[in-house]
């Protein structure tokens, strides 16, 4: 597997930022550079803090890692397909409606984490077993042309840019 970075013509621009804050220049290298960070991170987080929201009407941490964990599952579906030649455009979602009925509030922060690190565990095991011209593939997904490469990218980036939203706001 060596395909590089992907290009920016390879996903919607609104993802770019995503894709910036991932250090590396291939799926093993950024997975091997962020997944353990990422999966000790999210498990560093104390289960008392797990109701609190830094504001009126934000997401509770609870909240935030079932977003994590509901919007991996999507990109994680949408490189499943393209990696199979399915040319089928792929509707968008709202986070916001997912996360509404989600019920994250009546689980433990516990309960949470685990699924997230058997996601992320399930997620690195999904794309290392891409070859390039699975990588190369492309697919519509939310009216925007996007690679299976960028998807990965932007799959990390995701959680990048989250974990340092928690960073800043609810630690």
């Amino acid at each position: 597997m060596n395909t590089e970075r992907p290009l920016e013509n390879e996903y919607a621009p609104y993802y770019h930022n995503y894709i910036l804050l991932v250090n590396g220049c291939d799926i093993t290298t950024i997975i091997n550079n962020h997944c353990k960070e990422i999966i000790n991170f999210i498990n560093s987080i104390p289960e008392q803090k797990g109701d609190y929201a830094y504001a009126v009407a934000k997401w509770t941490i609870k909240e935030l890692i079932q977003h994590l964990i509901d919007t991996e599952r999507i990109f994680i579906y949408r490189a499943l397909r393209f990696s199979r030649k399915d040319s089928q455009a792929l509707l968008g979602f709202d986070e916001d409606v997912y996360v509404k009925n989600a019920n994250a509030a009546n689980r433990s922060l516990q309960d949470l984490k685990d699924e997230f690190v058997a996601l992320r565990t399930s997620s690195d095991l999904f794309f290392k077993s891409l070859n390039n011209e699975q990588l190369q593939q492309f697919g519509i997904a939310n009216n925007n042309k996007v690679s299976v490469n960028a998807i990965a990218y932007i799959t990390i980036g995701h959680l990048l840019h989250h974990i340092n939203i928690i960073k800043e706001r609810y630690l």
